[in-house]
C-alpha cells in the first residue's frame, strides 16, 4: 500500500484508531472521525487523540472492578 496520498484518521468500536486512504469508504466496524491530511500528519493526530491504548472494553472492565 502507498504511503502517499490524503489519509483519513478511523476508530472501531474499541476507541481504536487507524489510517486508511480517504478516497475509500472504511471498512465495516470502522468509522472517519473526520480528520484527513498527509500520513504523518494523521499519525501525529492519532498519537494526540490516542492516549490510553487499552481497547475500551477492557477500560470499561477495569473500572468497575
Amino acid at each position: 500500500m502507498s504511503t502517499s496520498g490524503t489519509w483519513a484518521v478511523v476508530v472501531n468500536h474499541e476507541e481504536q484508531y487507524s489510517l486508511w486512504p480517504a478516497d475509500r469508504r472504511p471498512p465495516n466496524g470502522w468509522l472517519a472521525t473526520g480528520f484527513t491530511g498527509e500520513r504523518d500528519d494523521c499519525l501525529t493526530h492519532i498519537t494526540t487523540v490516542w492516549t490510553d491504548l487499552r481497547p475500551l472494553s477492557l477500560r470499561r472492565r477495569l473500572a468497575v472492578g
